[in-house]
């Protein structure tokens, strides 16, 4: 194999790896002839990759053949600079200033902030940065994802749009840091301290690298040997995402994408072709294994769906640009992956939390993906949810249940006071799982009142403090059976839920589920949950618990840190400015209420990360009683402004299978069955 020779003189010839031997230290290496003359074998390398047969590389193949390697070199990068490939990326330099961005600035004094932690990275003895710093908080995720480049970006897109040359300069010498210090490619698989070659942060670096490549050509402040350099390492990055690549999921999804990118980008390397074949195969391949026939990602975390559904919509671009037609399946696949990201949307634009996820804000909030979407497809009702209403065509239901993912989305409408909530009846999840089925998150008043934790951290201090509490059923809104928390699985199913375990109705939503694998449990025990929602009304939640002996049962509801909880003796009131949020036991149980925040010790509870690496203490309303035998709890979650219309619940009635009752609410009175698992015996009227 031609790749690997080539890389084999790279690992033995030092010279091409040491600038002290080739007489030139590696900052000064910035014009062609400073390149061939610190790393000649790079530059032999890089042409060894390219097809100098394509037409538009005859004065290329020239000098090469004569062995000329700096001329040669000279007209690659003039072929680069006039030919017409990847239009998007050419643009003008923009007009010199002296305007600033705070956040490149604080990148230009080396301090790169990582999910929301700074850290400053250290300036070795040889002037390289290290590449390897974990951050402050000696994290190996922070090095992974400051290795991706997003501090990068940030300072290349600064000069773009001020002009201000300090970013350029920074962003080339960067660059040339990088690619020298990285040297040699390992041409193998990277174990979990690969801080540099590793998978994911290959894949990241290749799509920016791509972009900056043909976006430099037209800058004066980007030297010609830091675009060899680019030239010269990006098909490593694509033997890496090619060899190397994940074998599933989210990580194959975003390798594969980068090595389409190089593949589309940068036709002139003898493996393309060949590369974008086999990508078509594998994403093919990947999608119909990890998205549901409802359109949701099997992680079933919003945040890593759209993670897959970025890198397959790069995918699908990409295949555009250069001409491959894909099966018509793929583009309405991705349809449905959009559609399924509008219609989870909460009133504010953000996705749900759950499993592994974050809120998400700004440019990385549901709003800004959907927004983005509708340039590509022409969907209305997508339009309609991520303006609140305010234009787009109105969707036929405010509600949707997705069969797959066993999840139910309630809405009273979509603006942006709307009621909103998230139930879970569905499997574990292929990856980044909570141990959280049946949790119940509810918004109203545009304000957030019951919440899943969130994830707070993969690795560091945080994650050592509060990533076991993340993951476990004690940080949702479950029932704790003796204190055990629920067991993991299944990851995924072969079914979907049918109609017996959901109803969407003009009026109301129906869902139930169950669960019955309890962590180090003695005995049996099954946790049966039913979801009402009455629509521009309220929740109505049916717990049953069966069991084969007596049990402690610990029923849990995590507020957000904004909500002033104040307790009664079965009723909690969760205040906030724009509203509040009642939740009352109904059922005749006696309870020991208590409310936990910020507790580390004897077990971490109550706390709340929106974002990764940040968090805060928020309180948790536990509802604490002890059962002998199999006993029926029921709840009412009530939004209540100074608009909210009146509500009487006049009889409740416990029935083996079912609640009924009787409630007033706007002045009419209205009977309901509530059945504790069969959507087809709900009965209201």
């Amino acid at each position: 194999m031609r790749f690997i020779k080539s890389l084999s003189v790279i690992f033995w010839i030092a010279v091409s790896l040491s600038p002290t031997t080739a007489q030139i230290h590696w900052k000064e290496v910035k014009s062609v002839e400073d390149f061939y003359e610190a790393y000649p074998e790079r530059l032999i390398f890089m042409f060894d990759q390219i097809n100098l047969d394509r037409k538009g590389l005859e004065s290329v193949k020239q000098y090469h053949d004569k062995q000329n390697y700096v001329a040669a070199s000279i007209a690659l990068l003039d072929y680069y600079k006039k030919s017409k490939t990847v239009k998007k990326y050419r643009k003008s330099q923009p007009p010199i200033s002296s305007s600033k961005i705070a956040a490149a600035d604080t990148i230009l004094s080396n301090v790169f902030e990582v999910q929301n932690v700074k850290g400053k990275i250290p300036i070795l003895k040889d002037g390289h940065r290290d590449w390897d710093c974990k951050g402050p908080n000696n994290d190996l995720e922070w090095a992974w994802l400051s290795n991706r480049h997003s501090q990068l970006y940030t300072v290349f897109k600064a000069y773009m749009e001020t002009g201000n040359p300090i970013y350029a300069e920074y962003a080339d010498e960067f660059l040339r840091d990088f690619i020298i210090k990285s040297w040699p490619y390992p041409n193998s698989k990277t174990n979990s301290k690969g801080l540099v070659w590793r998978g994911l942060e290959v894949s990241f670096r290749a799509k920016k690298w791509s972009e900056i490549f043909y976006t430099s050509l037209g800058i004066e402040y980007f030297n010609p040997a830091t675009q060899l350099m680019i030239l010269a390492s990006l098909p490593e990055h694509a033997h890496y995402n090619r060899h190397f690549h994940s074998k599933k999921g989210n990580w194959l999804t975003m390798e594969i994408s980068a090595l389409t990118s190089v593949a589309a980008y940068f036709p002139e390397y003898k493996k393309s072709l060949k590369w974008i074949n086999y990508s078509i195969d594998q994403m093919l391949a990947s999608m119909k294994k990890q998205i549901y026939s409802d359109g949701i990602q099997t992680e079933l975390a919003s945040h890593y769906h759209n993670v897959s559904l970025h890198n397959f919509e790069l995918f699908y671009a990409i295949c555009t640009e250069v001409g491959k037609t894909l099966p018509q399946e793929y583009e309405e696949t991705l349809i449905k992956m959009f559609d399924y990201t509008a219609k989870n949307m909460r009133p504010d634009g953000s996705r749900v939390l759950n499993n592994d996820s974050d809120r998400g804000n700004g440019t990385d909030n549901n709003r800004a993906v959907i927004l983005n979407a509708l340039k590509k497809f022409d969907r209305p009702e997508w339009k309609y949810i991520a303006t609140n209403g305010k234009s787009g065509s109105k969707p036929l239901q405010p509600s949707f249940f997705y069969p797959w993912a066993g999840q139910l989305i309630s809405r009273s409408g979509f603006d942006i006071q709307a009621h909103w909530s998230f139930f879970d009846v569905g499997p574990w999840g292929t990856g980044h799982q909570h141990q959280d089925k049946l949790h119940l998150s509810v918004t109203a008043f545009g304000t957030d009142f019951l919440v899943d934790s969130g994830r707070f951290a993969y690795r560091g201090s945080v994650a050592d403090q509060y990533r076991s509490y993340a993951r476990s059923s004690a940080a949702h809104n479950v029932v704790l059976i003796d204190d055990k928390n629920q067991n993991p699985g299944p990851t995924e199913v072969k079914n979907a839920l049918d109609n017996t375990h959901f109803k969407i109705h003009k009026d109301y939503d129906y869902a139930f589920g169950d669960f019955n694998d309890f962590e180090n449990l003695s005995g049996s025990a099954q946790h049966t949950r039913a979801v009402f929602y009455l629509r521009n009304g309220f929740w109505l939640v049916a717990d049953k618990i069966k069991t084969d002996r007596p049990r402690a049962l610990k029923f849990l509801w995590h507020w957000h840190p904004d909500v002033k909880i104040i307790q009664g003796k079965k009723n909690i009131k969760g205040r906030h400015k724009n509203g509040t949020l009642s939740l009352t036991a109904l059922s005749d149980q006696n309870f020991k209420i208590s409310e936990i925040k910020g507790r580390l010790e004897p077990s971490v509870q109550g706390w709340y990360s929106p974002e990764y690496n940040i968090y805060a203490p928020n309180s948790v309303t536990e509802f604490s009683t002890n059962i002998d035998q199999e006993q029926h709890f029921l709840w009412l979650i009530f939004p209540e402004s100074e608009d909210s219309s009146a509500l009487s619940m006049d009889k409740i009635k416990t029935h083996e299978d079912h609640f009924k009752i009787e409630f007033t609410f706007n002045g009419q009175k209205k009977k309901l069955v509530l059945p504790f698992e069969d959507a087809t015996k709900v009965d209201f009227k």
